[in-house]
């Protein structure tokens, strides 16, 4: 604390502030480490034994080994324990937040816009040196020795959005920091350098060619043909660079750097590049909501990062400054300070960058508790049942007692630490605002068309993953849906899963995948399949129509997946959360989407109904399709139990590859839900083959009972004892688990009752 308070009072000296932004805070120390609450190796250092001198930890758990919330049945000593605990893990939370609010002193005095007095504010230095950390840490992603180590960034992202906020709600904008977002304007108009990060639409020198004329009549943005050939980054010339960059550096931070080694993590191949690769392409300007015939070219500076003053990030005098090309959707209003946005805008790449990722590792302590507490308990219980005549095992017993007890003394101190410095409420509170401002910067996007291609894939992927860390890593301290207005971003975030999955602006493979994973999760559980129920009705039958897109030239498994969880519940025999052969053993993470309890919706059912119903074309297309996937998939998955049964019988030892192992259990799996697809639409929409007066219903239903008995399915699994099928089964072999008689025949039985009830109906 005294150095964080010597570190204030130095940074309350003008002169004194901006040299050290200038030359040492980014370019020789470690910037972040003012901002980082290191987590304690050994309790005794950070005095946690005088802090929290009564330990707890739960007792009680569900039969998948989560802990219980129920606690009515608590004991008078568990719960004095349980409260004094608390009552620790409080005194713990004062003490760091002490810690925490000089720190955020620290950022405010970093983003002081006042001090214009001898030169650029401190906020403008600050934004530039910003900028230059985050290029390092995206560049050099996979070089351990350059990245700012997670557990930093954490703290900082923190501290950052603490001292964003304060900024922004003094500056009295039109919109309050809860209704922060980042405009569109800024993924094109080249004034905010995203380095060689993917964009929704592919490369940006792609989509300046290919957008060009949007550009033009959207948003009065010009680009120059003569400069569209756009030079790489990775085109550039190393040693020009070095040497431009080594000229421009002051030479007070060369004798700075000459007498302090600069750490690893902050040197970087690429430094220098900065805004290279965006500024090689000529943006010209129109001059605001001109006629398109008298169009006046006015070339904008787009400057390296180390260039840029404050009138090029705020703009005056009619220039717009980091806001130039604002597209029509956009209100024509401030919104903050345009060097919050950009503050704002690094933020989330921050995010992107590590935090989620560290977010997620130190999740495990909570883990380790639970199962250190589920051991004593067991072997507590064990203590009670040994004969008094084994004194040998009853003192074993002891000393395993006593190594549980003192490692969970020890966890749960370390625990009510990780919990009041990375999962408190705030820090949760600061996470879902995140989510929010994503959500709204991907809404206001999206309503430009086009341009939203510009928009970089990073935003997505925070809107999914702090959705994620909320469900999932704070759960265990508090509840995310205490939050407030939890319900409406839920739907929001549901409306985003629900178009952009099959959005023909979005091109990367990768984010496609995310977005169709991310909404297959969504639907696997209540609360964010009511929140998916909620969303516009026209854009619910969009995404079933979507959903219902032939099999072909696409990733399908997941789309199948989606369908059979909005199934799951309703079919034959399907009401179960696992399979009946497998409800005795233990499954390795209760919390998978895949083991949730069944929840259908009969709402997205209805549409689907209705879209098969009504699209002529539609239903024929989506059947062969599904048809044609599962006669592969069952073929597949008959060929490979024919070589691990030929490879069982070999007389030599020999073992089967665990990877054929897996690759064979999701074929059968894939089979069973494509069948449970079929057995959905069969139940929906049953006039689709039995409906004589659509063309094709007769061929339908032909490949269907081919597929199904007489050829495929039944033949292979019912046919006489000690067939290939029942071999495989009794083998009991690892990653076989699944495969069984039961899912695929109740699946079969489910279409052949449906088309016979439904025959019988129509006469």
């Amino acid at each position: 604390i005294h150095y964080l308070r010597l570190t204030i009072a130095v940074l309350k000296h003008e002169k004194s502030r901006k040299y050290l932004l200038s030359n040492v805070l980014f370019d020789v120390l470690r910037s972040v480490v003012f901002f980082y609450i290191k987590s304690p190796l050994r309790v005794e250092e950070a005095g946690l034994q005088e802090l929290i001198p009564t330990t707890w930890w739960p007792n009680r758990f569900t039969k998948e080994g989560k802990e219980s919330k129920e606690v009515k049945d608590e004991s008078a000593e568990e719960r004095l324990r349980r409260r004094a605990y608390e009552r620790g893990c409080q005194r713990l939370k004062k003490r760091i937040e002490v810690v925490e609010g000089l720190q955020v002193q620290i950022l405010k005095l970093l983003l002081n816009n006042k001090d214009r007095g001898g030169g650029e504010a401190s906020r403008y230095i600050f934004l530039n040196k910003f900028r230059k950390f985050l290029q390092e840490n995206a560049s050099n992603r996979g070089n351990l020795t350059v990245l700012c180590p997670p557990e930093y960034m954490v703290c900082f992202l923190h501290r950052l959005i603490a001292a964003l906020r304060f900024f922004w709600d003094g500056h009295k904008a039109a919109l309050s920091s809860e209704e922060a977002y980042v405009p569109p304007q800024l993924f094109y108009n080249g004034k905010v350098d995203y380095f060689d990060l993917q964009r929704l639409g592919g490369l940006l020198s792609h989509l300046k060619k290919t957008l060009k004329d949007d550009l033009a009549v959207k948003a009065n943005v010009l680009i120059d043909p003569a400069e569209l050939q756009a030079v790489t980054m990775d085109d550039l010339d190393e040693d020009e660079e070095s040497a431009t960059s080594a000229a421009q550096r002051p030479s007070a931070a060369l004798a700075i750097g000459g007498a302090l080694a600069r750490p690893g993590w902050l040197s970087s191949p690429t430094l220098g590049r900065a805004n290279r690769f965006l500024s090689t392409a000529a943006v010209s300007l129109m001059n605001p909501r001109r006629p398109l015939g008298a169009l006046e070219k006015v070339k904008v500076r787009t400057l390296s990062v180390e260039q840029r003053t404050e009138e090029d990030i705020e703009g005056s005098h009619g220039n717009e400054g980091l806001l130039l090309g604002r597209p029509p959707e956009e209100p024509d209003q401030p919104i903050t300070e345009n060097s919050l946005l950009e503050v704002l805008d690094g933020i989330v790449m921050m995010y992107n960058l590590s935090v989620h990722q560290q977010l997620g590792k130190m999740v495990g302590v909570s883990d380790d508790v639970n199962e250190y507490a589920m051991a004593l308990k067991d072997t507590e219980e064990k203590i009670s049942r040994c004969p008094k005549r084994r004194r040998d095992i009853h003192e074993e017993l002891l000393k395993s007692q006593k190594v549980f007890s003192e490692k969970l003394n020890h966890l749960s101190r370390r625990l009510a630490w990780i919990n009041v410095t990375i999962y408190s409420k705030e820090k949760m509170q600061d996470i879902y605002w995140l989510l929010r401002v994503c959500i709204r910067t991907i809404e206001h996007g999206d309503r430009t068309g086009s341009l939203f291609a510009f928009m970089p894939e990073f935003y997505l992927s925070v809107a999914m993953n702090s959705y994620s860390a909320l469900k999932n890593y704070f759960s265990p301290v508090n509840s995310m849906e205490e939050l407030p207005g939890y319900e409406e971003t839920l739907m929001r975030l549901a409306a985003i899963l629900a178009k952009h999955f099959a959005d023909s602006r979005i091109v990367g493979t990768d984010i496609r995948d995310s977005l169709m994973q991310a909404l297959a999760s969504y639907v696997c559980y209540p609360h964010s399949l009511r929140a998916v129920e909620r969303i516009p009705e026209e854009q619910r039958i969009s995404m079933m129509k979507n959903l219902l897109a032939p099999y072909e030239q696409r990733p399908w498994a997941q789309t199948n997946w989606i369908l059979v969880r909005l199934w799951r519940g309703c079919g034959f025999g399907y009401r179960y959360t696992r399979l009946p052969h497998l409800l005795k053993t233990k499954p390795e993470d209760a919390s998978l989407p895949s083991l949730q309890k069944p929840c259908p919706s009969t709402l997205l059912q209805q549409h689907m109904a209705d879209l098969l119903r009504g699209d002529r074309d539609l239903a024929p297309s989506f059947l062969n399709s599904v048809l044609n996937q599962l006669n592969w998939a069952f073929s597949e998955f008959i060929g490979m139990i024919q070589e691990i049964q030929q490879a069982a019988e070999r007389l030599e030892r020999n073992f089967v590859d665990s990877r054929q192992l897996k690759v064979c259990a999701t074929c059968f799996d894939l089979s069973v839900s494509l069948l449970r697809v079929l057995e959905m639409t069969v139940t929906l929409a049953p006039e689709i083959f039995l409906d004589w007066n659509r063309p094709s219903s007769e061929l339908l239903l032909r490949r269907l009972a081919q597929v199904l008995a007489f050829s495929r399915v039944a033949r292979r699994v019912c046919a006489e004892k000690r067939n290939l099928f029942d071999r495989v089964v009794n083998l009991r072999l690892p990653g076989l688990e699944s495969v069984d008689h039961y899912p695929i025949l109740v699946a079969v039985t489910g279409i052949l009752v449906r088309l016979l009830v439904d025959t019988d109906i129509q006469g």
